[in-house]
């Protein structure tokens, strides 16, 4: 949205379920670098919101995880912590808002999938962040974040999902007596957006193949779909 100004985020705010005070903030939150970078007085790009977003996901995060579960030690507060703020999850969270189409983006930048990239959409989701606890406070941000958190699997879940090569290779080995192996089968699509299509494979027997925008999403989902034809 080049032409995107404050007067045209009520859309957003009734996805966010926050009505800002000063709409600027979450305009600034929507603008990537690159949008700066190609305009003169395009104003401040929402790096600075992205860097306080993020502490304060992690203190939000944090606090959150340690009530919940009481009985768990530190190690595993740590780990459950990262799930819930690393890239892959941020992502989900933004396009669950589909706050993709409200970023602003330079030319190139839009050109080369920036409203779907995960980096991109994390980045805005931790500005979004920043913008509401400055608007609003600690409190506004944490029910925003909360909210956000409910419509997640659990960490524990999460963490399976997370690192399904893990837990395939583990089977495999248990299954098999052999760690799986990875072939890229094909490479499709421009330099700026390419496709990979990967297969795993135990013992020269293809157990699942899939497509991704990167070599390492798309061993990611292969290996998904070979623990659900194991598990089958």
């Amino acid at each position: 949205m080049a032409t995107l100004t404050t007067l045209d985020l009520k859309g957003l705010e009734l996805m966010l379920g926050y009505s800002f005070r000063q709409p600027e903030r979450l305009l600034e939150a929507l603008t990537h670098p690159s949008y700066v970078a190609e305009r003169a007085n395009a104003g401040a790009d929402n790096q600075r919101l992205e860097f306080l977003g993020d502490a304060v996901l992690q203190l939000v995060t944090t606090t959150w995880l340690y009530r919940r579960y009481p009985a768990l030690a530190e190690g595993a507060l740590t780990q459950y912590r990262s799930t819930l703020t690393n890239e892959e999850a941020l992502a989900q969270m933004a396009v669950a808002l589909e706050l993709g189409p409200w970023l602003r983006l330079g030319k190139g930048e839009a050109a080369a999938g920036g409203a779907v990239r995960p980096a991109a959409l994390a980045d805005a989701l931790e500005a979004v962040v920043g913008a509401i606890y400055l608007d609003g406070g600690l409190p506004a941000a944490e029910t925003f974040l909360l909210r956000m958190f409910a419509a997640l699997p659990d960490p524990e879940t999460l963490m399976g999902e997370e690192n399904p090569k893990g837990r395939l290779q583990e089977l495999s080995q248990d299954k098999f007596g052999v760690a799986p192996s990875y072939h890229v089968m094909d490479v499709t699509g421009p330099d700026h957006q390419p496709d990979y299509e990967v297969r795993v494979a135990v013992r020269g027997e293809t157990l699942a193949s899939a497509r991704a925008g990167s070599r390492r999403l798309a061993e990611k989902a292969a290996a998904k779909l070979a623990l659900e034809k194991l598990k089958a």
